[in-house]
């Protein structure tokens, strides 16, 4: 690939540009608002100028609702060799190319599953899509060379290829991307008008929560609109384990002991599935999860804290599996986790006390 076009220079268009221009592609940037290309070009992504003739691939990152509008004027004017569109929902963007009477061996939908709370070109990163997976749709009628031309986009943003049927797709980010942020919607909504009393005591478990509730509602309204009936169709699953769970502590409530005991089974039986479906969820390089243990430090918020916490297990021989950091309302400290293989924990605890940090159980 020596050429590319991104039609859409929004979070994942720019971010895309950005780690194809890095690898020497010169980059064309187009976008409904000439000035956000103007920005996204600024930042290094490529030129806003329009290419002399066609490019090897065109890459259309418009929201869902108007990706086939935008891949049809652009297969008609022959600005490409191969085109592709990064939206992430898949079915339905092919099944209105395909009534436009469009031939289609020259396009293949894909998905990178990754992005950000905030949007825009500002918001862009190179290696946005690093490690993550970029699914790629592929049919029968999908030309070889477009198919070669979508692989080598995915090695140069360093994501990882996944083939999956289109409809297939779409159900499965239904579970586990567009259910999960209707989810945390509502119960960031709860907080909304809450006594302040009560959410200064919020802790990492409501911020893990409702961490993706801060999306652009817009950008989400374009999304959920393209995949509704998925969608609808788990959240009945999840309102009919709500009912459940309603009654359940209902059934607490009750001075019978024989309901009592009901609400109990009610309430584990949630927890025990919850339990089952959370060590399902692929851990560090999409491995199966593995079990660590935590050291966890009390830091100050000064400037160089975590490089050196970092820089003194390292000195220890000890091998960070992961991080989390719990902020203390209201204070200028917080809590770091580190997660560590379940031998490495002592030898890191007392390397850690050794050089004068303070240990939390």
């Amino acid at each position: 690939m020596r050429t590319a076009l991104v039609i859409g220079t929004g979070l994942i268009g720019t971010s895309a540009a950005l780690a194809l221009a890095g690898r020497g592609v010169t980059v064309h940037l187009a976008d409904h608002d000439p000035e956000q290309a103007r920005t996204a070009a600024a930042l290094g992504a490529g030129t806003d100028e329009a290419p002399d003739g066609p490019v090897d691939l065109a890459i259309v990152a418009a929201p869902p609702a108007h990706v086939a509008a935008v891949l049809a004027d652009a297969m008609r004017r022959g600005v490409a060799r191969g085109y592709i569109d990064v939206a992430s929902v898949k079915g339905g963007p092919r099944r209105e190319l395909e009534a436009l009477g469009l031939d289609l061996s020259s396009y293949i939908g894909t998905h990178p599953m990754s992005g950000r709370e905030k949007s825009g070109p500002l918001a862009a990163s190179g290696d946005l899509f690093e490690g993550r997976p970029w699914v790629l749709t592929p049919t029968r009628d999908t030309d070889t060379e477009v198919l070669n031309l979508a692989l080598e986009l995915v090695s140069h943003c360093r994501a990882v290829p996944v083939v999956m049927d289109a409809d297939a797709h779409d159900r499965a980010v239904a579970l586990v991307s567009h259910m999960p942020h209707l989810v945390s919607s509502m119960v960031a909504a709860r907080l909304e008008h809450a006594e302040e009393a009560a959410v200064r005591l919020c802790g990492q478990g409501i911020r893990d929560v409702t961490r993706i509730a801060a999306s652009d509602p817009r950008m989400w309204i374009d999304i959920l609109s393209a995949n509704p009936g998925p969608v609808a169709d788990l959240l009945a699953d999840v309102s009919a384990d709500l009912d459940d769970t309603v009654r359940a502590l209902r059934a607490l409530q009750s001075s019978d002991e024989d309901k009592r005991r009901e609400g109990v089974v009610g309430i584990e039986d949630v927890l025990r599935r919850g339990n089952a479906g959370q060590v399902r969820v692929p851990g560090k390089h999409g491995s199966a999860p593995r079990v660590y243990e935590i050291v966890a430090v009390l830091i100050d918020d000064q400037p160089g804290q975590l490089a050196r916490i970092f820089a003194d297990a390292g000195r220890a021989g000890v091998n960070i599996e992961d991080v989390r950091i719990e902020h203390a309302t209201g204070q200028q400290a917080g809590l770091v986790q580190l997660m560590v293989e379940p031998q490495a924990a002592p030898v890191l605890t007392a390397a850690l006390r050794e050089r004068g940090w303070a240990i939390r159980q």
